[in-house]
Parts: C-alpha cells; sequence; structure tokens
C-alpha cells in the first residue's frame, strides 16, 4: 500500500435509533467531507463524574483526507450531543485507488 488517509473516530449515545445515526452520519457526506462512513453498535466501559458506566454506543467511523480533518473534526464538535465528545484520528495506509475515491 502506498497512500495514506485519515479516519476519525467517535461514538454517540446508543438510545439514539438508527434513522437520526444515518442522519446525522449522512449529513457529513452532504458537507463533502468525508466519502464514507462506518457505524456500528459497541459496549463502552469508562469513567464519568466518578462512577463506572457500562453503555451501548454507535461507533462511527469516517474516512477522510489530510485537507478535511480539520473542517469535519469541527463539525462533529458542532453537530455533537456529548458534553466531551471522543474524537480520535489516525493516519493510515490504503491502496491507491481507494485513496483517490477518497480525495474526489
Amino acid at each position: 500500500m502506498d497512500e495514506t488517509i485519515w479516519l476519525v473516530q467517535t461514538t454517540l449515545p446508543g438510545d439514539m435509533i438508527e434513522p437520526i445515526i444515518g442522519a446525522w452520519s449522512t449529513h457529513f457526506v452532504d458537507a463533502g467531507l468525508t466519502k464514507c462512513i462506518q457505524r456500528t453498535m459497541i459496549t463502552s466501559i469508562y469513567e464519568w463524574e466518578n462512577s463506572i458506566h457500562n453503555s451501548k454506543e454507535w461507533k462511527i467511523q469516517m474516512k477522510v483526507t489530510n485537507n478535511n480533518k480539520d473542517n469535519l473534526i469541527k463539525l462533529i464538535i458542532d453537530k455533537h450531543p456529548y458534553e466531551i465528545p471522543q474524537i480520535i484520528s489516525w493516519k493510515v495506509e490504503t491502496t491507491a485507488d481507494y485513496a483517490r475515491w477518497i480525495e474526489e
């Protein structure tokens, strides 16, 4: 593999229903900031306000170019329901064809 793109990941409340998750995710594609979003239900264990929580959440993973990454993160923060959302990103290798598609 010889090309790189960014993965940006966040989580959303597990009680959000699929159509709402779909609309929330589609907003970022419609804005032209990402070409592909994957979403899946997960279980998260975390400490918040001095207690341990075990909650269902949606994991949202977006593929993005280096040029769009910062704008995507800003929009996620703006649209996110959590007080302190998890937003993590990392650079990944992919095929040249896939990277070109993400760049289009």
